[in-house]
Parts: C-alpha cells; structure tokens; sequence
C-alpha cells in the first residue's frame, strides 16, 4: 500500500503537474525557452538526491542494527507530508522558495523510498520476490492514476492563468500521501530485532562502522556490485525521464492539455501491466534476462521520444495525413509506460536476491545511493545539456545511458550473486534479521 501511496507524490510533485508549473509559470522565461527554469528545477532535484545519497546508508545500517526500519519510514512520511504542503506558497516569482522546499520534500519522499524497499525481503522467500516486487509498482501506478486524475480533473492545467487553483497540488498530495499510507503502518511489522549498544556506542557509530564492514566484503558479493553500477545508468536516464518527461511534452511537443490526459493515462495504466506482465516473465527466465530486455525497450523508446517531430513529418508525407506531433508521441507513450513498470521492478527484485539476512536494510541503501547518486548525474546532465543545445537533442543522453547500463548488466552473473548470499548466510547466522 505504499507504494500505492507515494506514486502520486512521484507524478505530481516531480513528473506531471509540479515540474511544469515551477519551469513555466514560478520562473517563466519563456523567452529563453524555459531553459533557466529546467536548469534550476535539475538543480534542486540533484541536490535532494545528493542528501540521499550521504544518509542512506547509515540510515540503513542503523535501522538493522536497531531494528527501526517503520520508525525511519513513518519519520520520512511525515516529513514528507509536511514539506509537500507548504509548496502551496511558492507562487510566480518565488524561485529560491521554490527551490528550497523542493529540495526538502524531494528528500523525505527519496529517502522513505529506500526505507520502504528495505522491508521487500521480509515479505516471502527469493523466488518470489520479482511478484511481490511487480505488485508493489503496479499499485503504486494504480495509486498514481488516481490522485493525477483527481488534480487534471479538478484542479485544471499548470498555467499562470489557472494558478489560484493549481497550487493546490501541494497540500492536495500531502493529504493523499497521508491518508493513503496509513494502512502500511497498521499491517507492517518490524521483524528485526533488536541489539543492545554497549557502553560508550552509538548507533552512529555503528552505522559507520558497519558501513566500512560491508565496503570490505562488497568483494564478497561483486555481482551486486556489478548490478549496482548498471542500476546507476540505468536510473540516471529513468530520472530524467521522470522528471522531465511532461517538461518535455509542454515544451518540445507542444502537445494540447486534453493529450497531456490522454498521455498520462498511458502511461499509468500501461507502466501497471508492465510491471505485472515482466513480474511473471522475470520469475521464468531471470531477473537478468527481464532487466536487460527492459533496457532494450527503453533505448527504442528513446529514439522515439527524440525523433517523433521528425516521425510525424515522414508520416504525413507518407500517408498524406496533418497529424500532429503530439499523437504520435501517444504511440511513444506506450513504449516508455511498459519499460518503466518492468525496468524498476526488476532492478529492485535483483537486489533482493542478492541481499544476504541482517544486510538488507545495507544494501537496498546501497541500491539507493546507487539509484539517488545516479539522479544526481542524470538530471544535472541533462540540465546541462539542454542549456548548451535545447531539450530535444539533450534526451539523447538517456539513450546513451541505457546502453552502457547493458553492457554493464552482461557482466552480472545471477547464479553466482545467489550463491554469495548463501554462503555469507551460512558464515554468519547470527546477522540474520
């Protein structure tokens, strides 16, 4: 359920609603085609990423050590929750305010997305886990549908005209996240247990301490090591995609408020049946084989993305048609929508499988440093990028990502990554969880 949660944060916040207003409305240099205003959005956006990336491991090691993983998480939540309303201050004009409370909200929800995959291994055994993490997006884009369907509906497009009712989307989201997580905090328990500091310890210090330990022995499980570092490009293009991919219809595409819809849908529902879909193909043929294949998927599309005002062109020469651009990137949509479902439910289950008992918490920080460290590369690239040559030629970039993160995934060797863990396991029984 939490994942049904915090999708709506993820597409209202960072991806459909929020991103276009604060480039087009809160900084609103359209004379310069809004590239200030991606700019600064890749900015804050990084700089969340980059909190992540310094907390989450320690986070990580202290909350196995303690057995705290729903009190970071509900800690997380509530921060969230807080800092997502009070973006309905931010008005035109507004950017460091802006700025500073995206930074913060960003954070919150970025960090409880590492504490909530921390509690994937307890939820059945390894063979399982690419269902149960399959089931876990797919609600999340059920939830996703229905808080952004709510806010087109109700609260209108991300215009300057239409701000006196858009600027709900803060609070609104933060009522969403609040209410609809509840459920997660009643049914989920906190299986670790427990270890007493001796005198003179902190849990700090633990935390580092196991932190260097795990650094140590990563040579023990070098195919998570090796995963880890596709999932690092891999997720730098997904980032920015994420992030930018409404930016990208609002100002490259052009496209009409009524296709935004029409794309969101799209992309909600076919992202769910993605994730399902590669949740049973990855639990028949490997998590490796589904990853790589979602990778494939993601390099064509985009290719897509980039050419579908060039696509366009060459199919109404073709077929004699006036079709415009953004109806075909309809058709991009759906590519885009079922590679993101799969691509991060498979990344997520491979790290399960290849976590040992009372390292979990570690290495899902390790995923998401890797993950949130990635953002950091990604969408300040991009930010770059298209300052220097506009946003359609720098959405190539993510196109480069996707292949280095499958040269990268051909060296992961799953067979072996699970036989590390067995062996760890049976080496240290009393680090079980």
């Amino acid at each position: 359920m939490f994942d049904f949660a915090n999708q709506g944060y993820t597409l209202l916040i960072t991806t459909v609603i929020f991103p276009v207003l604060f480039t087009t409305v809160i900084v609103g240099d359209a004379e310069n085609e809004y590239r200030l205003g991606n700019l600064l959005w890749s900015v804050a956006l990084a700089i969340s990423y980059m909190m992540v990336v310094l907390t989450g491991p320690i986070f990580g090691a202290i909350m196995d050590f303690s057995a705290s993983k729903k009190k970071f998480l509900f800690a997380s939540y509530l921060f969230t929750v807080v800092t997502t309303a009070l973006l309905y201050f931010v008005a035109p004009g507004y950017i460091m305010l802006g700025v500073v409370l995206m930074v913060l909200s960003n954070f919150g929800y970025a960090v409880g997305e590492n504490f909530i995959a921390a509690f994937l291994t307890d939820l059945g055994p390894p063979q399982d886990l690419g269902k149960i993490s399959a089931f876990g997006w797919s609600m999340g884009y059920v939830g996703g549908l229905v808080s952004t369907g709510f806010v087109i509906a109700f609260l209108g497009d991300p215009t300057l005209e239409n701000f006196a009712r858009i600027r709900w989307v803060g609070p609104f989201t933060a009522i969403f996240f609040l209410v609809t997580a509840i459920p997660t905090f009643l049914w989920v328990k906190e299986r670790g247990v427990a270890r007493v500091l001796q005198a003179g310890e902190s849990y700090a210090r633990v935390g580092f301490r196991r932190l260097r330990a795990t650094m140590r022995e990563i040579g023990q499980f070098r195919d998570l090591a090796v995963l880890l570092l596709s999932i690092f490009f891999s997720m730098a293009a997904i980032y920015i995609i994420i992030t930018f991919a409404f930016i990208y219809g609002e100002q490259v595409i052009r496209w009409d408020p009524g296709v935004q819809v029409y794309m969101f849908v799209i992309v909600q529902i076919t992202a769910a049946l993605g994730a399902v879909a590669f949740g049973f193909i990855q639990d028949r043929i490997g998590a490796k084989q589904t990853y790589i294949s979602t990778m494939v998927l993601w390099t064509v599309g985009i290719v897509l993305i980039y050419a579908t005002p060039q696509l366009t062109a060459f199919l109404n020469a073709a077929l004699g048609r006036d079709w415009h651009p953004q109806y075909v990137f309809l058709f991009v949509g759906v590519v885009t929508g079922v590679s993101l479902g799969s691509s991060q439910s498979a990344g997520r289950a491979m790290v399960g499988v290849f976590s040992p008992d009372g390292k979990s918490s570690e290495f899902f920080g390790f995923w998401g440093l890797s993950g949130k460290l990635a953002g950091v590369f990604g969408v300040i690239g991009l930010g770059i990028l298209q300052n220097w040559f506009g946003l359609q030629v720098a959405i190539l970039f993510c196109a480069v990502l996707f292949i280095v993160s499958i040269l990268v995934a051909l060296f992961v060797n799953q067979e072996r990554g699970r036989r590390a863990v067995i062996e760890y396991s049976a080496h240290n029984p009393a680090d079980a969880d």
